[in-house]
Formats: C-alpha cells, structure tokens, sequence
C-alpha cells in the first residue's frame, strides 16, 4: 500500500492524515483543534526537512501535481500555519486576537 507522501517523506506518514489538508481554512481550523503538543511535534518532526520538500516540489509543474506531491505542498502550507503557533505565539491561539477565525471565499491553488 502507497502512502499519501512521496516515499522520500515516508517519516512524516503519520502527520499526513491530519495535516494534508486543502484549504487554508481547514489548516487553521486544525490549528486552532490541535494541542500545543501536536503543533510542535508535527513542527519538530517537518521543519527540518522543509527546505528539501520544497525542491522536491518544485520539479513539478504546478498545475500538474501528482497526488503525492500536492499532499505534501498541503503539509508544506500546514508546516506555515503551524510554525506561527509554535515559533511567534508559543500557544495554538493567536496572541491579542480575541475569537480570531479564517474564513476564504476564494482559495489559491493547489
């Protein structure tokens, strides 16, 4: 059985699931769902590969995306949101926001 990451990212399978998600929406709502503890695992366990997935994405054209490869530009854009919470914030809320929320009419692709 395949994964839903490129084989090269197999170690981060186990993030895939929860953070593979298409709209940046739904990013911050699992953000926003998520523990501390979470953020910063999936964080720990990305962050120090983010560089080499984003060349291995950048071999393909954008509007031609391999599944594979499109889940792992949506972990990356995870990777985004989540970095906010662990690095600025250190809490999964935004600071000095109140009831902040996302919401998109329109979302860019992929």
């Amino acid at each position: 059985m395949s994964g839903m990451l490129p084989p090269g990212f197999a170690e981060l399978e186990r993030f895939a699931p929860t953070w593979c998600l298409a709209t940046e929406e739904e990013r911050f709502s699992q953000r926003m769902g998520s523990s501390m503890q979470d953020l910063i695992d999936f964080y720990d366990a990305f962050f120090p590969r983010l560089e080499e997935a984003i060349d291995y994405c950048d071999k393909f054209p954008i509007d031609d995306l391999p599944a594979d490869v499109e889940h792992l530009v949506q972990l990356i854009h995870s990777l985004a949101m989540v970095a906010m919470a662990v690095e600025i914030f250190g809490q999964v809320k935004t600071v000095d926001a109140a009831d902040a929320v996302l919401t998109r009419v329109n979302e860019p692709r992929p």
